[in-house]
């Protein structure tokens, strides 16, 4: 089903506002209607496109749940404790944080953050590492180059991520993980680069084409046709062959990791449909991939539910890892 999209942003930004200052955004928007000019992708104009590839548009309380997600994080290194930092690459920006689980032999979830491709850092993601640890789990969160850092290119993110799990692959058992047991976490356009994961020819690297046991990937992008075409554009240097290569939606043949993919019923119209889209190409290739919808939750409150043991993600993670929360 196709959106008007200034109808659905109404829509959106009037329950976000709430009460009466809800009405009265509505009412103005309502007085004064946008003219649509002419189409560029399915059922918008520019702006329209734009606006569905922009979070704050659809998600006017984005800043909010980004310091709670930092403050929680602190509170999270205090509960259990500071992560072992560790090189994957020879560049600073090469790291990873992993926090460890007491248990031996432990499965290990990997997590790749979002922001546009442009922001955010793994030091703000530790509130998402607590469930895990205390359910029995190493977790791992990624830093790597932004796009602004790359040129405008976004190869060398996906790069880097990808050398980022090969390397958990080969030393988890120094740090007291299972590589046999590896499974990926993603939001936003890092779940953009975690379908690019999912999708790589692992086998070229001499490594097990089912190197990741599951994936859950909330919130994502997997066809950069209509990002290509949108005011994202302005930043990344997109090019035919990184819309082909980097588009996890074109490369389902070399998956073979169990999918969950998840968005909001409040995120922007494209985040909506390029999940569904996926999901039903990942189904019709008769391929293990779970939906997931997460009723009343925009974009950002999306990832909350993953730091959560019994919320959306959070509770389907742990199954897929078949971990139970901690009492």
């Amino acid at each position: 089903m196709q959106h008007d999209d200034s109808t659905t942003r109404r829509t959106v930004l009037a329950a976000a506002a709430g009460g009466a200052a809800a009405a009265a955004s509505g009412a103005a928007l309502a007085q004064a209607p946008r003219a649509k000019g002419p189409l560029v992708w399915l059922d918008m104009d520019q702006q329209g496109l734009d606006d569905a590839y922009d979070q704050i548009v659809y998600a006017p309380n984005r800043d909010q749940v980004g310091k709670r997600r930092i403050a929680n994080s602190d509170k999270a290194r205090a509960v259990i404790g500071n992560p072992e930092r560790v090189a994957y690459g020879t560049t600073e920006i090469e790291k990873l944080d992993i926090y460890r689980t007491k248990a031996a032999n432990a499965p290990v979830n990997i997590f790749v953050h979002g922001g546009a491709w442009r922001a955010n850092r793994a030091a703000d993601y530790a509130c998402l590492a607590e469930p895990f640890v205390k359910a029995g789990a190493h977790y791992v969160v990624l830093d790597f180059i932004n796009v602004d850092e790359a040129g405008g290119n976004l190869f060398p993110m996906v790069e880097q991520v990808c050398r980022a799990v090969a390397w958990v692959y080969k030393n988890a058992k120094t740090f007291g993980g299972d590589p046999n047991r590896l499974y990926l976490t993603s939001h936003s356009s890092g779940s953009h680069i975690g379908g690019c994961v999912v999708t790589h020819d692992w086998r070229k690297e001499g490594l097990p084409s089912d190197i990741l046991k599951g994936a859950a990937l909330g919130s994502g992008m997997y066809d950069l046709k209509p990002v290509r075409l949108s005011k994202r554009s302005k930043y990344v240097k997109f090019t035919d062959e990184m819309e082909e290569s980097l588009s996890a939606q074109r490369h389902i043949d070399k998956l073979y990791t169990p999918l969950i993919l998840a968005h909001g019923t409040y995120e922007t119209p494209e985040f909506q449909r390029q999940t569904r889209d996926f999901f039903a190409a990942v189904k019709a290739a008769g391929k293990p991939v779970e939906l997931l919808v997460g009723e009343g939750y925009n974009h950002f409150e999306m990832l909350e539910t993953l730091s959560n043991p019994y919320g959306l993600l959070g509770r389907a993670v742990l199954a897929q890892m078949r971990l139970t929360a901690a009492a």
